[in-house]
């Protein structure tokens, strides 16, 4: 991403993305089809039907940014189309995803609460 740019939320979209959409097509798609808004302090994160390319579209103070990364023998995890259009993630866990991490085979540990310790 842009250096400077604030980052608050990571939206993946679940459903696969036909590529040939750029800019305007996936800006479209951000507000229409996932009724979110392209120019807020968020990355919109798109795969292919092979899961093996994303592209991530976020808006920088006057205009639209693209990116794209493809993997060359590998596939990116991907959340389940069941639950909504969307699947928010962390900017952390955004990074994971990119690394390789499968965010939803093994959740981390749970957080314990105790009352005291005797």
């Amino acid at each position: 991403m842009h250096p400077g740019c604030r980052i608050d939320q990571v939206f993946l979209c679940r459903e696969p993305v036909d590529f040939r959409k750029s800019i305007g097509g996936l800006s479209v798609l951000v507000e229409q089809a996932l009724g979110l808004v392209p120019f807020g302090s968020a990355l919109y994160v798109f795969v292919n039907r092979d899961r093996n390319t994303i592209k991530v579209l976020y808006w920088h103070r006057n205009g639209f940014c693209l990116w794209l990364k493809r993997l060359e023998a590998e596939k990116f995890a991907w959340p389940r189309a069941v639950d909504g259009a969307t699947q928010g993630v962390t900017l952390q866990q955004f990074e994971w995803l990119l690394e390789g991490f499968n965010l939803w085979q093994k959740p981390p540990h749970k957080t314990l609460h105790f009352g005291s310790v005797s």
